[in-house]
């Protein structure tokens, strides 16, 4: 009996409208010394070979695993993910072509049995893997058989980007959207999202879409009116 998903597997969305700003493109490879490897892996996933990807914190391991979904998305395919805000307990959907499990690391011990469950209906399935944590597989504190699995295959350590890198990625992405970030408007955003790519880009998309909404153009002006004001789109 086939079974539905949907209550259960969390469905990975195409980010930020019909060309996702968390592309292969749009990731900075910093000193990730690695990174053609990485990008390989990713770009032909290999059923055989899981792929951990591990990192603190603006290391790029959400940027990755949001690109390689919406590659798959993009051909028409279904992903399963799974993280540690998805509800327990896991379903597979048996239709998926991509796994993704990620805070490997800070599973609790229901997810971790649950983590080991979709990795082994995967592999049955002959579905490519992939996963991420902010540790190596090594010093994961999870149980010896799911830590075995997340090891076996490519493990690699991600570097997070400069802030200098960060900035020049955003003022690009701003650029190609049409906006151009003086530095005051610069210092706006990073003020209210740091310097960690991922919600500098919602930040912008934010402002993007403010300004149409808006039919204003954007300026420091229009960009601290819509930061005073909650996003509700």
């Amino acid at each position: 009996m086939s079974r539905d998903p949907s209550s259960t597997m969390r469905q990975v969305p195409l980010a930020f409208g019909p060309e996702p700003v968390l592309r292969f493109d749009t990731f900075v490879p910093g000193a990730n010394a690695q990174w053609e490897q990485v990008l390989m892996a990713l770009l032909a996933p290999n059923p055989t070979m899981p792929l951990y990807l591990w990192g603190p914190p603006g290391s790029g391991k959400s940027h990755l695993m949001q690109a390689a979904a919406s590659q798959t998305q993009s051909f028409g395919l279904r992903v399963a993910a799974f993280d540690l805000k998805s509800p327990v307990p896991w379903e597979f959907d048996e239709e998926a072509r991509l796994l993704i499990l990620d805070d490997c690391d800070r599973y609790d011990r229901r997810r971790q049995h649950e983590a080991f469950r979709m990795f082994v209906e995967a592999t049955t399935l002959g579905v490519p893997i992939l996963a991420a944590g902010r540790l190596p597989p090594v010093d994961l504190p999870v149980r010896d058989d799911l830590r075995t699995r997340l090891a076996w295959g490519l493990v690699y350590r991600l570097v997070p980007p400069t802030d200098e890198q960060v900035r020049a990625l955003l003022r690009r992405e701003a650029e190609r959207r049409g906006i151009t970030l003086d530095d005051e408007m610069m210092a706006e955003l990073v003020g209210r999202a740091g310097n960690e790519l991922v919600p500098l880009m919602e930040l912008l998309d934010r402002l993007d879409r403010y300004a149409l909404s808006s039919k204003k153009a954007v300026t420091l002006a229009l960009l601290r009116q819509m930061l005073a004001e909650p996003d509700e789109i």
